[in-house]
């Protein structure tokens, strides 16, 4: 038989022809996921894992991965990866990758991503990723033009801001160059229920030196947010150009979103525009309102060896100080603020219905000790009710818990009220307060102007010094020790007010009726100490041209109660006088004020007995005062700066 004798040729070509058809009938692309999962590793410094790999060929060739998955950094959940995704698309331009000679890669899809970002009681995270960067002027070895997102997820707890977020996220196609980043958040942040809105610009551009514009909505329990604008480098939250609004029921909610410790306010709206200048996030531009109170200025925040570091400059046209009854652990603002929450105006009216009448809040002091502040902040009018003050102006400074206000200044008239205070922190919550007040050519009319009921005119004078430690302004003061002088020099006084310090009946009538207007004021001194909260009158002294007027008694500031007795001397012959002492006695929210009832009793009842057994003229008698002549004491006390001799 004759043997076929193939051609030498032949047998060259086809043994590789048919290892090559061997080799694409079983060729699987999975051989090389070992490679790409130690580049993928090396890339972002964590495990990458890939189920399964898949290339289709051709100039724009197809890169496949499925179940795509970056492990937790040790001491995480070994079980459950930091992110994961069904499949992971990417087309990529070999001929333009040959020319650039980096992988140029025109899309990648990721479909159904999810991630699961978690940080801990000591910071420590699973979503910080050692990302090797290019070297400054250096081409990436990847570049990526367009990634879409299909379905993707997101939880996100974070401990220390009391959150637990979810966002959904996709990719949307808006007819632009590149599909924009949208996300919806739900869950809670700082303890309280958040849902949001937010759109981006394209995700890849987020790396990219221009402006990524955003638009974001978020509502915090009742806080609402609104900020729109770019970023340039959103990363990093750098170069910020955004329009921020913000809008709630009280400025302490925004401690968890801003970092910045806010005293309770009443319900607020401001808005402004929200820039980055040396690394610090600069609110500027500001505009709104704080209960019945406007604010304009500019406030910057930053951080200095992790401490959050607030600078800020404040003003206001016009400050009802109600809206400042946060700062001393009062409810603040009104029950008719507009806006003010059910639960605000309840607080409210507990706040006015309660016995005390002394702030009693805690100050908080782990916030305070957290935080480097220093604010300047000025009112050019003030309103409130019964308030004496024209104008606010202080300088605010924080440093390591303690509180500087230097100066805090109350325009009165054309004098003012300026001291220096001091709160320092102490064992167990408290707090040491240091004050230094001067009372500055007081301008007593505008005091009067406060009672709506008296008037006057001339200056007041003065100094208090106080120290406490206490936990709230009710404490400190309650525990106080300290001293106040007040004197005045001419001016005169509502006759009405003098009058019934001493039941001149007949003239209190007068006086009403505006006859006689005022009395000669020749001098007013009051030297009072304050021991252990208690506030002892030791000499406060009146003297008019007509009536010369003493005080004495004590004020607990602890028990909140009053116990004065005001006691005059009628400087001529008068009639129609009853010479008794007024008490001025009870508690601050509901205090009494009457004559002295064993002492006018007993000269009740002598002009009633007299009136009886003489003629109408003879029962006066008992009401006749003996003038003490001119009584130059507080001249004396005041030229000396000593009490007057007893």
């Amino acid at each position: 038989m004759a043997r076929l004798h193939l051609p030498r040729w032949l047998a060259w070509v086809g043994a590789p022809l048919v290892l090559l058809l061997l080799l694409v009938a079983f060729w699987s692309w999975d051989w090389f996921i070992p490679l790409a999962e130690r580049r993928a590793s090396a890339a972002i410094g964590r495990t990458v894992t890939i189920g399964h790999l898949h290339l289709r060929p051709g100039r724009i060739s197809v890169l496949t991965a499925e179940d795509v998955r970056i492990a937790n950094p040790d001491g995480f959940a070994a079980d459950a990866p930091f992110a994961q995704a069904a499949r992971l698309v990417a087309q990529v331009d070999l001929m333009e990758s040959w020319r650039r000679n980096a992988l140029v890669v025109p899309e990648v899809e990721l479909q159904q991503p999810v991630v699961e970002a978690a940080s801990r009681d000591d910071r420590s995270n699973n979503y910080t990723l050692d990302v090797a960067l290019p070297e400054p002027g250096q081409p990436a070895a990847l570049q990526i033009g367009i990634l879409r997102i299909v379905e993707g997820r997101a939880h996100i707890v974070l401990p220390h801001l009391q959150a637990d977020l979810r966002l959904a996220i996709a990719t949307r196609d808006e007819g632009g160059a590149a599909p924009r980043l949208a996300a919806t958040i739900t869950g809670t942040y700082a303890d309280q229920p958040i849902t949001g809105e937010a759109l981006g610009g394209a995700v890849l551009a987020l790396q990219a030196d221009r402006p990524w514009p955003i638009a974001v909505q978020l509502a915090n329990g009742p806080t609402e947010l609104s900020l729109e604008g770019t970023l340039r480098d959103p990363l990093a939250l750098g170069g910020a150009e955004l329009r921020l609004v913000l809008r709630g029921p009280d400025m302490a909610l925004l401690d968890k979103l801003t970092g910045v410790p806010i005293p309770r306010t009443a319900n607020y709206e401001v808005a402004g525009q929200l820039d980055q200048v040396d690394g610090r996030f600069r609110f500027r531009e500001i505009a709104g309102r704080v209960g019945q109170t406007d604010i304009a200025g500019t406030l910057t925040v930053g951080t200095i060896e992790s401490r959050v570091d607030v600078v800020g400059e404040l003003h206001s046209r016009r400050v009802d100080l109600a809206d400042l009854g946060g700062f001393i652990g009062e409810e603040p603002g009104r029950v008719a603020t507009p806006g003010q929450t059910p639960e605000q105006r309840r607080a409210l009216a507990r706040n006015e219905a309660q016995a005390r009448v002394l702030p009693d809040e805690p100050i908080n002091l782990p916030k305070l000790q957290s935080t480097d502040i220093r604010i300047s902040y000025r009112a050019d009018s003030v309103i409130g009710r019964n308030v004496p003050f024209d104008s606010l102006r202080t300088e605010l400074e924080v440093k390591d818990g303690v509180v500087h206000l230097r100066p805090l200044t109350l325009g009165v008239g054309r004098g003012q009220i300026a001291g220096n205070v001091t709160l320092t922190p102490a064992e167990e919550g408290r707090m040491r307060a240091e004050a230094d007040v001067q009372f500055q050519r007081l301008d007593l009319s505008r005091l009067m102007q406060a009672t709506r009921t008296f008037e006057g005119a001339g200056t007041i004078n003065g100094r208090a010094r106080l120290t406490g430690t206490g936990n709230s302004f009710a404490t400190i003061l309650g525990a106080g020790n300290g001293t106040l002088t007040l004197g005045m020099s001419g001016g005169n006084l509502s006759a009405l007010l003098v009058d019934l310090s001493g039941l001149r009946l007949a003239n209190a009538v007068l006086s009403s009726l505006g006859v006689p207007g005022r009395t000669a004021v020749q001098c007013f001194v009051g030297d009072l100490v304050l021991q252990r909260g208690v506030l002892n009158l030791r000499t406060v002294l009146l003297d008019t041209e007509d009536v010369l007027v003493a005080a004495t008694g004590s004020v607990s500031l602890a028990r909140e109660r009053l116990d004065i007795r005001l006691r005059s001397s009628s400087k001529s012959f008068t009639i129609g006088t009853l010479p008794t002492s007024i008490l001025v006695a009870g508690s601050f929210r509901n205090p009494s004020v009457g004559p002295e009832l064993g002492e006018l009793v007993a000269r009740g009842g002598a002009v009633a007995g007299l009136a009886a057994l003489l003629a109408p003229v003879a029962g006066l008698l008992p009401t006749i005062q003996f003038g003490t002549g001119e009584d130059d004491r507080c001249e004396a006390m005041v030229r000396r700066g000593a009490p007057p001799a007893r």
